[in-house]
């Protein structure tokens, strides 16, 4: 089951995904980051887009995931609310594939919030928790 939250930060947002899997914890957060930006309870899945990345480590997977995203949302204007995640080990990295879809950014609908400047390591954490879930955190520049 995924969650995520937002959680103080002094002068930014910090964005944590929980998941009972490592990709639903990506899932998770990858959904947090966009609720900075708009409220995605109102993002519709019109428009899918496959993402591919690696990564030396879990870490540099999730950075390149998550600006990948940016990336799509600063060049096409799309805004996602849904992602379906797979993350396998490549050799002595990570591979993650993807599935993000959304819409276009539309004022009216969607009530932006916060622009995301860029994806940090700030206080970037993913780990497995007592409980077994997995937690995946950072936060962005704002």
């Amino acid at each position: 089951m995924r969650e995520w939250e937002h959680y103080e930060h002094t002068a930014d947002i910090g964005i944590r995904g929980y998941g009972s899997t490592l990709e639903e914890a990506f899932e998770a957060v990858a959904l947090a980051l966009f609720d900075v930006m708009v409220d995605v309870r109102k993002v519709e899945g019109k428009e899918c887009r496959r993402i591919e990345v690696e990564g030396e480590d879990l870490m540099a997977l999730l950075y390149n995931f998550l600006e990948e995203l940016l990336v799509l949302h600063d060049v096409e204007g799309l805004v996602f609310g849904d992602f379906d995640v797979e993350v396998e080990k490549a050799g002595e990295g990570y591979k993650l594939r993807a599935r993000a879809c959304g819409e276009p950014l539309d004022y009216g609908k969607h009530e932006p919030k916060e622009e995301v400047k860029a994806i940090t390591y700030h206080e970037m954490r993913i780990e497995r928790l007592p409980d077994g879930r997995w937690m995946a955190q950072l936060v962005p520049d704002i």
